[in-house]
């Protein structure tokens, strides 16, 4: 097989959409989850542009990464400033990633109508900061910018913006098509073309504003391109990037292109689902390979042939992306994925276990009111735990109160929360404040186990987010939290689901607290 190298701007490109914002410590996260699945790369951001971006790069040290490379992005020096006086090109190095990929200018009109520029000082531009970036890291990539919209408008041009990067022995020259549309026949040509003129390897860089963003990858693929930027579940500015979900199964299946290994992609779906879950963005039902809809049949004639033989209407075997079958009038799936969730956690469960059973209809129901478990694996390994009787009970919330009060117009609202306890035949009845209702109820349910259980003192809240389900009831609608917790060596994340949001909060930070303290028992 032949091997193509995944690079994922899912932290910057991705981050770039309309309602999405990483938190640093999703960011983090991310970047681990993207590490297990195999990607080669991973764009961290632009150090240069934020603070967040900057943090990134200092904590993404700190991290044991098994074998992705990080990436920071940034662009060419301006005109009038050399190399090492560019802040941006500074910013990039102190950055100290393992690749520095900066973007260019191919089309002349950008280069007219942005920089203000003649053509040739342009060229100087793109030689001049990649020269100096390969003094300075282990590689440097350069995505030339607009390059099927410049090669279409100014062919000779844009094939020397390209050959300026090659001059300037540049590891990897990106093909980009900014503003996504470009067709799949146009691709072809001009790769065609563009190959006849450099020999540095090439990448492809898609946007998916003509809903060709994934065919022209693959298209890039065929060619020999062997850099394939993109995003998970494509998310980007505008309609989105390139999306990773669709062709890294379409490289490894389809094409037999190495990229990731068969195991890894076996978790592609959980993957998109927990991108989906820390963006707070509902997942996509009908998404290619990993959507819940990708393998469900309800048609009778579907239904009757696809229990049969399930090649008769299923593409591939929807395990390999980690998705299953699903027949939508009696949903006989989801065994294979709870087996899978057991070994991962290391808890013995076999397909023929009534408790496997129960499990699996427990997860129906709670799914039904609302629960989602990507992102909450502690919730869903506790739910586990609990039905095969190997869950411990460290303590009993025997009642809680929580009081919001605002003491005047100009004053902030002060919140306080109560909370009794019994831990053995020990009853602890605390309070706390906090900077708002869900805080105060956790400063209080820490205040009261502590003195039980002091390694408790090392778990952090790191982050808390709400999502108000789709019921139609306005203020009354149903709301699910997800809370992150981390201590000195792990982070897991938690769920509640409940009309009421202190309570759906209550639950997760009670699986939070239950998960460490089991943990700790192990």
């Amino acid at each position: 097989m032949a091997l193509v190298k995944l690079y994922d701007t899912t932290l910057r490109d991705g981050s770039q959409a309309e309602d999405i914002s990483f938190l640093l410590e999703d960011k983090i996260r991310i970047a681990h989850r993207l590490d297990d699945m195999g990607i080669h790369y991973i764009e961290g951001g632009w150090p240069g542009s934020n603070p967040k971006d900057v943090s990134f790069f200092k904590d993404i040290k700190k991290e044991k990464l098994s074998q992705a490379k990080i990436a920071a992005f940034g662009s060419t020096r301006r005109a009038k400033i050399t190399p090492d006086k560019d802040n941006n090109i500074i910013t990039l190095i102190k950055a100290e990633p393992d690749a520095i990929t900066i973007f260019g200018k191919t089309w002349d009109f950008h280069v007219r109508e942005a920089l203000r520029i003649p053509l040739e000082e342009n060229l100087e531009l793109i030689f001049d900061s990649l020269e100096y970036l390969k003094k300075h890291a282990p590689e440097v990539f350069y995505d030339a910018e607009h390059f099927f919209d410049g090669y279409k408008a100014n062919p000779e041009y844009a094939i020397k913006t390209i050959q300026a990067a090659e001059q300037a022995k540049a590891d990897c020259i990106i093909l980009c098509d900014t503003n996504g549309g470009t067709l799949p026949y146009e691709i072809a040509s001009i790769i065609t073309e563009v190959k006849k003129h450099v020999k540095t390897p090439l990448g492809i860089h898609t946007h998916n504003d003509a809903e060709c963003a994934v065919a022209n990858s693959l298209q890039a693929v065929a060619l020999g391109i062997v850099q394939v930027q993109g995003t998970i579940n494509g998310f980007g500015e505008r309609c989105g990037n390139a999306n990773l979900c669709s062709i890294i199964p379409a490289l490894r299946l389809k094409m037999k292109k190495e990229c990731i290994s068969d195991e890894q992609m076996r978790h592609l779906r959980e993957i998109s689902r927990f991108v989906y879950e820390l963006a707070n963005i509902a997942p996509a039902k009908h998404q290619a390979y990993v959507g819940n809809s990708a393998f469900a049949h309800k048609g009778g004639v579907h239904v009757s042939a696809i229990q049969r033989h399930p090649d008769t209407y299923e593409h591939i075997r929807p395990e390999t992306v980690g998705n299953c079958t699903r027949i939508l009038v009696s949903d006989l799936s989801g065994r294979s994925n709870i087996l899978a969730k057991a070994e991962e956690f290391k808890i013995n469960l076999d397909s023929k276990d009534p408790v496997t059973l129960d499990i699996l209809d427990n997860i129906k129901e709670m799914e039904n009111r609302g629960y989602q478990f990507e992102g909450a694996e502690a919730s869903f390994e506790l739910l586990m735990k609990k039905a095969l009787g190997n869950h411990r009970k460290f303590f009993t919330v025997l009642g809680f109160r929580v009081i919001d009060e605002k003491r005047g117009e100009e004053n902030r609202p002060i919140a306080e929360a109560t909370i009794m306890v019994k831990v053995g035949g020990k009853t602890e009845h605390t309070a706390a404040e906090g900077n708002g209702p869900v805080n105060a109820l956790d400063n209080a349910i820490r205040k009261a186990l502590e003195k039980f259980y002091p390694k408790l003192k090392d778990v952090k809240l790191l982050d808390y987010k709400v999502r108000v389900l789709p019921a139609g009831q306005g203020t009354a609608s149903l709301t699910r939290v997800l809370i992150e917790s981390g201590d000195r060596h792990d982070r897991w994340g938690t769920v509640g689901v409940s009309e009421n949001i202190i309570d759906a909060s209550y639950q997760a930070l009670i699986d939070s607290i239950d998960y460490k303290l089991n943990r700790m028992d192990e």
